[in-house]
């Protein structure tokens, strides 16, 4: 399996493929990004703040294998140190009469690499953790932490520039 960047400026209903447990299988199904607003009259949405919450059924995993986000201007691109590719925990729903079956991804507050950018990320798992995810045998609180500093290699792009360079 290969994973790709992911850029969470992506449409809703961007479709990717995500895994996850379905019965005693492990699958891999291709999916839109968002979900529907559960009171009516509100607005889809891509991403779920985990603090405080359980997840204890429907979890997914989103292959990725580095994540982007625009500060003043500039393309940031964030990928592990070590080069390795990464998943971003989530939560898929099935489809409803008004709605396909969808997956949001979950946030946490950043590490100290993204700090700089922004306050939070995209809950990030290593590979060595997607069955404790998927499999539900380690508690949310467990594995829903920023990863230590040092993790994340951070590039930036200066706008109509095709220069990257590495900040971290």
């Amino acid at each position: 399996m290969s994973a790709k960047v992911f850029d969470p400026d992506a449409e809703l209903d961007e479709r990717r493929v995500i895994i996850r447990r379905e019965g005693s299988n492990v699958e891999m199904v291709e999916l839109p990004w968002g979900l529907q607003p559960r009171e009516a009259g509100g607005k889809p949405f891509t991403v779920i703040r985990s603090e405080g919450r359980t997840f204890p059924s429907h979890r997914c995993l989103v292959p990725a294998s580095e994540f982007r986000r625009r500060r003043h201007g500039k393309l940031l691109r964030f990928s592990l140190s070590d080069g390795d590719w990464f998943y971003f925990a989530g939560i898929w729903r099935p489809a409803t009469r008004d709605w396909p079956e969808a997956y949001a991804i979950l946030t946490i507050r950043a590490n100290e690499d993204i700090v700089p950018y922004h306050d939070r990320q995209m809950a990030v798992l290593r590979r060595d953790q997607r069955m404790e995810w998927l499999d539900l045998t380690k508690p949310e609180a467990e594995l829903l932490q920023p990863l230590p500093i040092g993790t994340f290699h951070v590039f930036a792009q200066e706008p109509k520039s095709d220069q990257m360079m590495l900040i971290l």
